[in-house]
C-alpha cells in the first residue's frame, strides 16, 4: 500500500439525507442593518452530544540530540485530492473530554504514549463556511519510556497514515519544499509553522 494510490474517481451531488458525516444547511439571519438574509453553511453530523468541540489536533514536540522536532503525518484526503501534511488529529467521542480524545488519538495514530500539557482555545479554520471547530493540545511524549521505544499505531479499516518528525527550525521550509512536491499543506500545520518563522524574523 502507498499513499500515492490515493485518487477521487467520481463526484456527484450529495443528497440532503445522504450524509453521514456532514450535512448542509440554510441559514436566516438578520445583519448588522437588521436585513433579513441567508447564508449556505456545512455542518458536522458527529459532534457529541454536550460537546462544543468537534475534533482536537495534538501538537507533539519531541526532544532530540539535534533539537526539537514536530510530530507530523501523511494523509490522503479526497476532499483535495492530494495528500496532506497534518498534525496528529481526530474527533472527540461522546463522554470525552478533549484532552482524553487527545491522549487517544495520539496512541490510535502514532502508537506514542503522552500527556497533555495545555489545550488552545477553541478555533475555527473557516468561519464563512462551516461551523466546524478543534482546539489544539499541546503533548508532551517521554521518549525514555519503554511504550515509545518503538510505538506501533493502531489504525481503522480505513485509515492509511504516515507518521514522521521535522526538525522546528526549519519547519516554514520543509511546508514549502513539501508543497513543491506535490502536497497539500494543512492550515494548522502551515500557519504554526509561519508562526516560527515570524517570531525568527522579528527576534520575538
Amino acid at each position: 500500500m502507498s499513499l500515492t494510490n490515493g485518487k477521487v474517481i467520481g463526484s456527484e451531488p450529495l443528497g440532503p439525507t445522504e450524509g453521514k458525516w456532514i450535512k448542509l444547511v440554510k441559514l436566516t439571519y438578520n445583519d448588522y442593518k437588521n436585513q433579513t438574509r441567508t447564508w449556505e453553511s456545512a455542518e458536522r453530523t458527529t459532534r457529541a452530544k454536550g460537546s462544543g468541540v468537534d475534533g482536537v489536533g495534538i501538537l507533539a514536540i519531541l526532544e532530540k540530540p539535534t533539537g526539537p522536532e514536530i510530530l507530523l503525518q501523511k494523509q490522503f484526503r479526497p476532499p483535495l485530492n492530494q495528500v496532506t501534511i497534518e498534525l496528529p488529529a481526530g474527533l472527540v467521542d461522546e463522554g470525552e473530554s478533549v484532552q482524553e480524545a487527545a491522549v487517544r488519538e495520539l496512541k490510535e495514530e502514532t502508537g506514542f504514549v503522552g500527556t497533555v500539557s495545555e489545550m488552545s482555545p477553541i478555533m475555527f479554520n473557516d468561519p464563512g463556511m462551516t461551523n466546524t471547530n478543534t482546539a489544539i493540545c499541546s503533548v508532551k511524549i517521554d521518549t525514555t519510556l519503554p511504550e515509545n521505544q518503538d510505538p506501533k499505531p493502531s489504525l481503522e479499516e480505513d485509515e492509511f497514515i504516515e507518521t514522521f518528525t521535522t526538525p522546528l527550525v526549519t519547519l516554514y521550509a520543509e511546508c514549502k519544499r513539501l508543497e513543491a512536491e506535490g502536497y497539500a499543506i494543512d492550515a494548522r500545520v502551515g500557519t504554526f509553522a509561519q508562526g516560527i518563522e515570524l517570531t525568527k524574523r522579528m527576534n520575538l
